[in-house]
C-alpha cells in the first residue's frame, strides 16, 4: 500500500512539471570529416607541396651521402691488398667518420624530433588553427552544441544531414577569395 502511495505522489509531482520545459532546449550535434577538409583545402595542398619539395631535397642529400659511403666501402675492399696498413686504417677511419655524419644527418632531419617533423608541424599548425576556427564559427552560426570529427575514426554512425564538412570547406574557400 505504501508503494502505491509513493508511486501516486511521484506521478502527481511529475504532472506538475511540464515535460516540454525539460526538452525545450534542443541540443544540436554535428560532425565534420577533417581528412576530407584537409584534402580539399588549397592551403593544405600548397603546404604539402612545399613539404614534399623540402623532403625531396633532404632525401637527395642523404642519397649523395649513401653513394659516397658505398664508394668508400668499395675502395676499401678493392684496395685493401694494395694499400699499406696505415693508408687502409686512414680510409677505414674516414669511412667511419662519414658514416657517423650520415647517421647524424638522418637523425637531425628524419628523427622523431628532426627538421622534417618540425617543418611539418610549422606548415600545418596555422592550417589546423584556421580549420578549427571555421568549424567553431559554423557550429556557433548554426547552433550546434557539439561537433565531432568522423575523420579521426571516432564516429561510428551519423546521418549525412548532420555533416558540416562541406559547409566548412565552403567557408574556408570564401576566406581565401
Amino acid at each position: 500500500m505504501k508503494t502505491i502511495a509513493k508511486v501516486m505522489v511521484a506521478i502527481y509531482l511529475l504532472s506538475l512539471f511540464p515535460a516540454h520545459a525539460a526538452l525545450a532546449q534542443e541540443v544540436k550535434i554535428g560532425y565534420v570529416d577533417t581528412v576530407k577538409i584537409f584534402g580539399e583545402f588549397s592551403e593544405t595542398i600548397e603546404a604539402e607541396e612545399i613539404y614534399k619539395n623540402e623532403v625531396e631535397a633532404w632525401r637527395k642529400k642523404a642519397e649523395e651521402m649513401e653513394t659516397e659511403l658505398a664508394q668508400l666501402r668499395e675502395e676499401i675492399q678493392s684496395q685493401s691488398l694494395m694499400l699499406s696498413e696505415e693508408k687502409l686504417e686512414e680510409k677505414k677511419l674516414l669511412f667511419q667518420q662519414k658514416f657517423g655524419e650520415y647517421e647524424q644527418y638522418m637523425k637531425d632531419i628524419f628523427g622523431e624530433d628532426g627538421e622534417a617533423a618540425r617543418r611539418n608541424k610549422e606548415l600545418t599548425a596555422p592550417i589546423v588553427e584556421k580549420i578549427n576556427s571555421i568549424i567553431a564559427q559554423v557550429a556557433e552560426d548554426e547552433g550546434y552544441a557539439f561537433v565531432f570529427d568522423s575523420g579521426q575514426g571516432n564516429l561510428v554512425y551519423a546521418k549525412k544531414t548532420y555533416d558540416l564538412t562541406d559547409m566548412v570547406i565552403e567557408r574556408l574557400g570564401q576566406q581565401i577569395e
